[in-house]
């Protein structure tokens, strides 16, 4: 069985972004992005997607964007234009490949019930933050499963854990 898994990383805070835009930048943990959702589905909002280089869907991925305007659809992107049906999707989605949720901050924690796992990379650092994640750690229906050993990333210390969903809808 594949799974539908959050990729993100947050500061001390649980702050993901601010501005549109990351907080950190974070080489080892891009390339351990790109590394495990190559070949795979992403799922996003509209946001997300327009915070990429020229707008455009990632490489070599299957991407899933949600945007509330049916009048919006984005080339090379499967559209879906309600939160029901986007559920739906990444379900169906996950019945045949890895489904991972690459943000923004609303859909990470309007999808939180669906997922499977939780990928949250945590930097010790407070980044200034507009948007915040769920606070995981408080959330009785996730458990750590795994933590990684702490990392330097680009002057920042690092830290993967892995949360699992005691309770997936």
């Amino acid at each position: 069985m594949n799974k539908i898994i959050s990729i993100l990383n947050c500061d001390k805070n649980y702050g993901i972004g601010k501005r549109n835009g990351l907080l950190f930048k974070l080489p080892g943990d891009m390339g351990f992005f790109r590394l495990s959702t190559t070949g795979h589905v992403v799922a996003m909002g509209e946001n997300t997607l327009l915070s990429f280089p020229r707008q455009k869907p990632l490489p070599n991925r299957k991407n899933i964007v949600l945007s509330n305007d049916p009048t919006h659809e984005y080339e090379g992107c499967v559209n879906v234009h309600d939160f029901p049906s986007f559920v739906a999707l990444l379900k169906k989605e996950s019945e045949d490949d890895t489904v991972f949720v690459i943000g923004g901050a609303s859909i990470y924690n309007q999808t939180l019930p669906y997922v499977d796992e939780v990928w949250l990379n945590k930097v010790d650092a407070d980044g200034q933050a507009e948007v915040f994640f769920n606070r995981i750690d408080e959330n009785p229906d996730f458990e750590l499963i795994r933590q990684g050993d702490p990392m330097n990333d680009n002057g920042y210390t690092t830290r993967l854990c892995v949360y699992r969903n005691k309770n997936k809808r």
